[in-house]
């Protein structure tokens, strides 16, 4: 009892005079605290020996010790990890990004680079003046066609047709002399109640028994209904046609029964007007780029693309010059009255037939299996 009255003084007078201006309950719990704390830790020392130990300057704060640990660890650990995670975060982001704009950057240098070639986007050759500009193309693209671009008259392209009516026109003088076509063509429009009259409706609406009345055969007859019912369908159509890409626009076609790959490029050269058509399978442009190049052999079809990539994006233009080559060296082919009929004399057509009939034979063993279904007469419909 003699320790205790002498311990209990001293802590009251000690903290007393630490923390004055704070009121008489703070050193009261302050005092109890430290007591709790002793027991607590099971020691018998005297609290003299521990004021004394402790600095001065230390004694005060320890009231507000047991609040201040709360407040740092609710606050201090959780925004140092948070803000260099954050921190963190955008570093990694940015950097992905960069890696990512470093892509995409070195692929638009790469586009960049590829636009940066010229290129030439041909249009209709029956616009105003394209002729005249794939002419000056082609005399600088190949020196060899200057010539040729000299001596014949340049092509037109002013005929407008549905592209049903050319088709079904195309059809109809299929592997006939021009004159005997031409009777059957008239006929036939008669029956449809003239051109424009000829629509999928109306050839469907026509029988098998009614077209041979007037000189189609069975077969022509199931190739112009299968071209009909292909429009009705919806396969087909006219605006379909006209805005399809040449790519496209051959596979739809040989889709049809009796359409085949030279029909489908004398088409679209002499109905719509498409002006980089190269038609690798006929006898009469592959004879002229034989020629014209001063070729052992008659090129192969595979060979075409390659023998005329300088004339793109004119290869029509082109192609239009060969038939005329071949016309003038003594070989016409059957595409030759494609390029020329609508500016041929009827004598010269005619000419042009009992040419075609004497080398018939001939020419059948060199041209490709499609285009050998077809003749002068079938060509003569595309020129005119």
């Amino acid at each position: 009892m003699g320790e205790e009255t002498q311990i209990q003084p001293q802590p009251q007078t000690l903290i007393g005079t630490e923390i004055e201006p704070q009121p008489q309950s703070q050193p009261q719990e302050a005092s109890s605290n430290n007591t709790v704390a002793a027991t607590a830790a099971g020691a018998i020392i005297p609290v003299e020996s521990e004021l004394s130990n402790v600095p001065p300057h230390i004694n005060s704060p320890a009231t507000k010790i047991p609040l201040r640990p709360r407040k740092i660890r609710k606050v201090s650990p959780d925004p140092t990890t948070t803000s260099e995670s954050q921190s963190e975060t955008p570093k990694s982001a940015t950097s992905t990004a960069g890696k990512s704009c470093g892509r995409h950057s070195n692929k638009s240098v790469q586009q960049q680079r590829a636009l940066i070639v010229p290129r030439i986007v041909a249009r209709s050759l029956s616009c105003e003046g394209e002729v005249e500009i794939a002419l000056r193309y082609l005399r600088n693209a190949d020196p060899l066609l200057s010539p040729l671009i000299d001596i014949h008259q340049p092509p037109t392209f002013d005929n407008f047709h549905t592209p049903f009516l050319a088709l079904t026109r195309s059809i109809l003088y299929q592997q006939l002399a021009f004159k005997a076509g031409t009777s059957i063509y008239t006929r036939f429009i008669a029956l449809c109640g003239g051109e424009a009259g000829v629509v999928p409706e109306t050839v469907l609406a026509l029988n098998p028994q009614q077209l041979r009345q007037i000189g189609v055969s069975g077969r022509k007859a199931s190739y112009l209904h299968d071209l009909a019912r292909k429009y009705q369908n919806g396969i087909l159509s006219d605006s379909a046609i006209v805005n399809m890409d040449d790519k496209s626009l051959f596979t739809m076609l040989t889709m049809v029964n009796g359409i085949g790959s030279w029909s489908v490029h004398m088409f679209m050269i002499f109905s719509l007007h498409r002006p980089d058509v190269l038609p690798i399978n006929d006898l009469g442009v592959r004879k002229g780029v034989q020629i014209l190049y001063n070729l052992e052999d008659l090129p192969r079809p595979s060979q075409m693309d390659q023998l005329c990539e300088k004339w793109r994006p004119y290869r029509s233009v082109a192609s239009w010059y060969m038939w005329r080559f071949v016309e003038a060296k003594g070989t016409p082919s059957s595409a030759v009255a494609v390029a020329t009929g609508a500016g041929l004399q009827q004598h010269q057509l005619e000419q042009h037939q009992q040419q075609q009939q004497q080398q018939q034979h001939s020419q059948q063993q060199l041209m490709d299996p499609m285009n050998s279904m077809f003749n002068i007469g079938a060509a003569c419909a595309w020129g005119q």
